[in-house]
């Protein structure tokens, strides 16, 4: 009989992946809205986000495919290849800003040379490679408890700690809609991966909710410790929170906890979505040679403003996932067979060049809201014209 993960499991995995470095240092960035206007960003943000997260999670759960089999659905089996390509790229990069992170994190609590921590973090997401996603179980429970507690102690000292006052937020000033994007786009970001995991489901949709609901939950508890301490110590970088903090080797365990849990589902998942680009590729090969090029390029290159990288993925994946919920749960189309869904893909481009658009705007509302909506409406508008040419 198929092994397959239960719910508690499939939470476990979005815990870790919700605490995550990444997600603090872009909670620093919501400073300057200060505590109520950047807390609404962050709990709408993520709300809009974590929703078009479930319904990913639920495509994959219900057909048993990964994320990537799951675009190919809408886009064709050679149209879906450009999302495998744009999903590997991205995970390349969150490996190597991942990785660079907890280096920088690492190193101010305990001083040794930027590629050293490089190194000791690639190797443990390499481990954690090798035991794979449904042998972990026990050892990711080990490491979420150790985890949990760890984060609610820096939680405790850093909002316990310094008193600076919040018109001391480190930062430059952003619009709200620049910081409601930045919210959204975390969970975005893990659209092309969560199927990933929730193909292994017992019980599909309530999987799909657990993961999107538990990542909900930790991406936003982060973000607000990342916001509050940048408010709270006037401090913006996360080498400096972590040493305002000053928590010894109870900081250095959150800082490599966190970074090998989640860097690991980047780095599984650019395996997983290599294998729907290369027939009888290793995935599991492919996850580590990422690991080993993003532990390179992060002991080479600063990594240090992740916002530009987050935009991108907004207006790649945004539009994605709206041809996928058009075609999925209104169409009921299935183009896996067919080699290029030409009509889906060009409403996706011009999805993406409205997010663009829409940026450069700064409307109040965003621009994945809009986007999402324009999106959809061309893609059931495109069906229907295209249906009727067909019966012509």
């Amino acid at each position: 009989m198929e092994k397959r993960t239960g719910l508690g499991a499939n939470a476990l995995i979005w815990f870790g992946a919700g605490v995550s470095l990444a997600e603090i240092l872009t909670g620093t960035f919501f400073a300057p809205l200060g505590f109520r206007d950047g807390g609404i960003a962050i709990v709408v943000g993520h709300i809009i986000g974590c929703a078009l997260l479930f319904l990913a999670g639920l495509i994959g759960a219900r057909t048993r495919r990964s994320a990537m089999e799951t675009v190919k659905m809408a886009f064709g089996a050679r149209g879906g290849l450009l999302f495998a390509a744009l999903n590997v790229l991205q995970l390349i990069g969150w490996t190597s800003i991942m990785i660079y992170d907890g280096a920088l994190a690492a190193g101010s609590v305990m001083e040794l040379s930027h590629w050293i921590w490089c190194l000791v973090i690639g190797t443990l997401i390499i481990v954690w490679i090798r035991i794979g996603i449904l042998r972990i179980e026990r050892v990711n429970a080990v490491a979420m408890t150790a985890l949990f507690l760890l984060t609610v102690l820096l939680c405790s000292v850093i909002m316990g700690g310094s008193g600076a006052a919040e018109s001391s937020a480190a930062g430059e000033a952003m619009s709200f809609a620049m910081a409601l994007e930045l919210s959204i786009a975390m969970p975005l970001s893990w659209l092309p991966l969560i199927s990933d995991y929730t193909r292994e489901a017992e019980k599909p949709a309530a999987a799909a909710a657990v993961s999107a609901i538990v990542y909900g939950l930790i991406s936003c508890w982060m973000y607000f410790i990342g916001m509050g301490a940048a408010i709270l110590t006037g401090e913006s970088d996360i080498a400096q929170i972590m040493l305002h903090a000053g928590l010894g080797v109870a900081g250095l365990g959150v800082v490599i906890l966190s970074t090998v849990t989640t860097t690991y589902l980047d780095a599984y998942s650019a395996g997983v979505s290599s294998e729907s680009i290369v027939r009888g590729i290793s995935g599991r090969a492919v996850g580590i040679g990422v690991t080993v090029f993003g532990a390179v390029a992060a002991s080479l290159y600063p990594m240090d403003d992740i916002t530009g990288f987050l935009y991108i993925i907004g207006s790649v994946f945004a539009p994605m996932i709206a041809v996928q919920i058009a075609s999925y749960f209104i169409l009921r189309e299935d183009a896996a067979g067919r080699s290029v869904h030409a009509v889906n893909l060009a409403v996706w481009f011009v999805g993406f060049l409205c997010y663009r658009y829409l940026m450069i705007l700064d409307t109040p509302v965003g621009s994945t809201l809009p986007t999402m909506a324009v999106t959809l409406v061309l893609a059931l508008l495109a069906h229907r014209l295209c249906g009727k040419r067909a019966q012509q």
